[in-house]
Parts: C-alpha cells; sequence; structure tokens
C-alpha cells in the first residue's frame, strides 16, 4: 500500500482486549482516511464478549475491504487419538467418554471457542472446553499430549500438520482450502450448512469520505491481485480475498450477528 500510494505506512501494533485498545484508538482519529486500522475476527466480536469494549463494529467504522480469509482447522494429535481420523469418529469417540473429552482453543471467546460451540451444538456431541491464553501454548500442549484437540487457525496449525505432529481431521470453512485440499470440510461431513471462516480486513474511522475509501479499496484489491502476495498468504497459511466496501460492511453485520447470538445462547465470556 506504501508503495502504491507513494505515502509512508506505520504499523503500528496495540495488543490487547482481543483488539479492543486498537479498534478504540482509530474510532477517536480523525475520519481523513489516514488512520486505518486491520480488523480480524476477534476484534468485530470483542463487544459481545467484553462490557467495557468502547465501540460498536457495526456503528464505529467505514468498512474499507476485506483483505484475507484465515481458515480454521480441527487437528487431534494422532498418538493419542490414532483412531480419530475424520468427523465422525471424533464424535463417536467423543460420546463415549466420561468425564467429557477435552479440547483447546488459544482462548475463552476465541473463534475457535465459538466455532467448536457452534459444531457440538449442531452434531450434538459434548466436549470440555480448556482455554488457553494464546494459539501458540495451546499448540504446545496440544503436540505434547496435555489436550488431545484443539480447533485451531491454520497459520498456526500448518506448519504442524506438515510435519505429521498434529492430524487434520475437518475444516470449518464451506469449501475445502488449497493448503489442505483431502481435509473435507465439516459440512462435507454430514454437518450441513456449517460455516466457520476467520478473516481480516481494512476499516477506516466512521465519517471518512467514500471517496477516500474507494482510492484505499481499489489500491487493496490490485495489491491482492498480484500473485506473490497471494502466495505469501497462503505459506502463512491464509487466503487473500478482497471484497469492496459494500460487501465487507453486509459481512460484519451477518457475522456480528449471528456468532453474537451464539455467544449469548451459550454465556460465553472473558470476563
Amino acid at each position: 500500500l506504501a508503495e502504491r500510494l507513494k505515502q509512508a505506512v506505520l504499523v503500528d501494533n496495540r495488543p490487547g482486549a482481543s483488539g479492543a485498545i486498537a479498534a478504540v484508538q482509530v474510532i477517536k482519529s480523525p475520519a481523513d482516511g489516514y488512520t486505518l486500522m486491520m480488523l480480524a475476527t476477534p476484534t468485530l466480536l470483542a463487544p459481545h464478549l467484553y462490557k467495557k469494549a468502547g465501540y460498536d463494529t457495526v456503528k464505529d467504522f467505514a468498512p474499507v475491504a476485506t483483505v484475507y480469509d484465515l481458515p480454521i482447522v480441527v487437528v487431534v494429535n494422532p498418538t493419542l487419538l490414532p483412531n480419530v481420523t475424520d468427523l465422525k469418529s471424533l464424535i463417536a469417540h467423543a460420546k463415549t467418554q466420561k468425564p467429557a473429552l477435552n479440547y483447546t482453543s488459544s482462548g475463552a471467546g476465541s473463534f475457535g471457542h465459538l466455532s467448536m460451540e457452534l459444531l457440538k451444538q449442531l452434531a450434538g456431541f459434548d466436549m470440555q472446553h480448556v482455554p488457553y491464553k494464546g494459539g501458540v501454548p495451546a499448540i504446545t500442549d496440544t503436540i505434547g499430549g496435555q489436550v488431545p484437540i484443539m480447533y485451531s487457525d491454520l497459520v498456526a496449525a500448518l506448519p504442524h500438520i506438515k510435519s505429521g505432529k498434529l492430524r487434520a481431521i475437518a475444516v470449518g470453512s464451506p469449501q475445502r482450502v488449497v493448503m489442505l485440499p483431502d481435509v473435507k470440510t465439516i459440512a462435507e461431513q454430514g454437518i450441513k450448512g456449517y460455516d466457520a471462516v476467520s478473516w481480516g480486513g481494512l476499516l477506516a474511522p466512521a465519517g471518512t469520505p467514500k471517496a477516500v475509501v474507494d482510492r484505499i479499496a481499489g489500491e487493496v484489491q490490485q495489491i491482492l491481485a498480484d500473485k506473490q502476495v497471494q502466495d505469501k498468504l497462503l505459506g502463512a497459511g491464509a487466503i487473500a480475498h478482497f471484497e469492496a466496501p459494500a460487501l465487507m460492511a453486509q459481512r460484519i453485520q451477518s457475522d456480528y450477528g449471528r456468532w453474537g447470538q451464539l455467544i449469548r445462547d451459550k454465556g460465553i465470556s472473558t470476563e
């Protein structure tokens, strides 16, 4: 973006509260196109999970462009669960376990946590969530055998799937993903209509002029059409996916609504 706009672009990481700290900073900035935010799904959903998130995802931002999809994948420790090779065998095994079989994710209220709760609800089985503080320790303990199952994003899991330390048994997206072409989707394995994809995109403060938003969106579209950029994202476990401002707005509203309903139904909170 800096190259195309001939304008320095400073990346200012503001971690904390699933991105809520950064989001609050952005909505307080001038709506002139000079302050943008890379939205990720945890930040989109944070107002449902934090009582004092400090922003409204739908009302406080101007969507600019979707940038990537981040597939999520159910992985198992192949040593602990040698006979669990697909979703059917996982569900059958889980139904025999008392106390309930444990699974992990990157944290309470994380997208992996929400996605597994949706799967349990639709498929009619139970497992116990063991939340970790971050994807790296959760992956480490799944590989180490402390927890047998994880619902992970592909960025964290892909290297360990390739090395054989983890076995991928299902992906959450509606279509198979190019990085794991032989792994069936959850919908393919009998849970019709299941759709769980983490994603990210650029936001500007609400009120940013349409001409400015459209200019940046156009540049992002050109960037994501570059095969080198696509390959770099694929290598990391993400998929380049451009959506214009109007479509991104629809996606925000849809995901905010449906995952928010699940959070309320299950009483999920990070606090």
